[in-house]
């Protein structure tokens, strides 16, 4: 479980009686040219807390997430093991080209960051950042993220409204590049385990062909977001 925070001083003699938080902020910049991440989950946690890990089956709630933009599962595991959260930072969806800027504290143990959000338009697609282990020293650090597939759902890349974990299909596309009546392109996943997005197919058939994404508009090639984080203050921590 994660230790709770505790701030205090270190008194002279070497008594050290608690340790001082860190601040944080943390820019998330998304680098696509057509693709909105659903609201972002920004937290930082213990070293034993993985929101997501590559090469393993997703979790209930990771599938929650990639597959509809719901964050209550993860909160609940993060806030069960004691992290200290942002959610939300740019107050909806975060759109091509777009920075959401969040700020938070490590506290003591909380010395690894990670960040999520869905991907749209895609079945199961999403940015993430794996339990980075944050600077200790003042300074600026920058991560580029990859998108990944929680291998969950088959990318059909048909646009029906679905979300919720076990209904195929595409919750939308806010920018309202899409097309529609599309056959779909697979109905199965060949990798069920989280690993590397393999893309978007898409085609320009806005009225048919297999898929409702559009080729010109919905197409990326990795890394799809790229992360700042700026070290405000240097504290003492355990890990």
């Amino acid at each position: 479980m994660m230790k709770k925070l505790i701030t205090g001083l270190v008194l002279a003699g070497g008594l050290n009686v608690a340790a001082s938080a860190q601040e944080l902020s943390v820019e998330i910049t998304n680098l696509t040219n057509g693709i909105y991440y659903t609201p972002l989950l920004v937290s930082a946690h213990n070293r034993s807390t993985d929101l997501f890990e590559v090469g393993e089956p997703a979790s209930a709630s990771l599938q929650a997430m990639a597959e509809g933009g719901d964050l209550a599962g993860l909160v609940a595991d993060l806030e069960a093991a004691g992290a200290n959260n942002v959610v939300n930072p740019a107050a909806g969806l975060l759109a091509p080209g777009k920075t959401a800027t969040a700020h938070l504290s490590t506290g003591k143990g909380n010395r690894y960051l990670s960040v999520v959000a869905m991907l749209l338009p895609t079945n199961d697609g999403f940015v993430g950042l794996d339990a980075v282990r944050i600077p200790k020293h003042p300074g600026t650090y920058t991560y580029y993220l990859n998108a990944y597939d929680a291998g969950t759902e088959a990318n059909n890349e048909i646009i029906n409204g679905g979300g919720a974990p076990g209904v195929p299909g595409i919750p939308a596309d806010p920018g309202g590049h899409s097309g529609t009546a599309a056959t779909g392109v697979t109905d199965s996943e060949q990798n069920t385990r989280v690993h590397i997005h393999p893309g978007v197919l898409g085609d320009m058939d806005l009225n048919g062909g297999v898929s409702d994404l559009n080729a010109a508009v919905h197409h990326w090639l990795n890394p799809v977001a790229r992360v700042v984080i700026h070290v405000e203050r240097r504290g003492r921590h355990d890990d």
